[in-house]
């Protein structure tokens, strides 16, 4: 099955083409020190982004965020803008439906009886399509809406920023660093019936 998997890498098919792309990009993320076997890295998240982008001569970028993140959303669209690329971004919020509609109950909202719109990543998706995207990138999506939005994307997707509330959308900080966050929940039971 391996073998099977690394032939999709060769050739000139799109996913050849990502494979090496993103491969070329991993190199260049990383300088020698001299005088050592040791390397540095030298780029982030952004500029791995950006790099794969020019890379794969993709111009028109989207951007699917969360209505928590659109400070960072316009800050990284300036930062593609200054690249040269255009960026197209969508709010989660797309639509303005209440969770009611989901067939949601009041208490399952986060502030109860108000009106609370539900995310619609299905059209974040689809007006990204329609926009044409060769690229999109997810900011802070929520889990299961991430998915759905990856689904029906059109163009590849990448996440820049993974939602995490209490981490300051770090979540890999509950694996290691303070010890208090994996070791709770190596013992309580996340408790979904409140």
């Amino acid at each position: 099955m391996i073998e099977e998997c690394f032939e999709l890498y060769k050739g000139d098919s799109e996913d050849a083409k990502i494979a090496k792309v993103a491969a070329k990009v991993e190199g260049l993320c990383y300088q020698p020190v001299p005088g050592s076997e040791a390397v540095n890295a030298c780029w982030n998240r952004v500029e791995d982004t950006i790099a794969f982008a020019k890379l794969m001569d993709y111009k028109k970028i989207g951007i699917a965020t969360c209505i928590g993140l659109l400070d960072e959303s316009n800050r990284l669209a300036k930062i593609l803008t200054a690249q040269g690329f255009t960026p197209v971004s969508v709010c989660c919020k797309a639509g303005s439906i209440d969770k009611l509609e989901l067939g949601l109950e009041e208490s399952n909202k986060v502030r109860p009886d108000t009106f609370e719109p539900a995310c619609n990543p299905v059209a974040q998706a689809k007006l990204l399509n329609l926009a044409q995207t060769d690229m999109n990138v997810i900011v802070g999506l929520c889990v299961g809406h991430d998915m759905l939005f990856s689904k029906y994307s059109e163009a590849p997707v990448t996440t820049l920023v993974v939602k995490d509330r209490v981490t300051g959308h770090n979540p890999v900080s509950v694996l290691y660093g303070q010890n208090f966050y994996h070791k709770r929940l190596q013992v309580q039971v996340v408790d979904v019936e409140r």
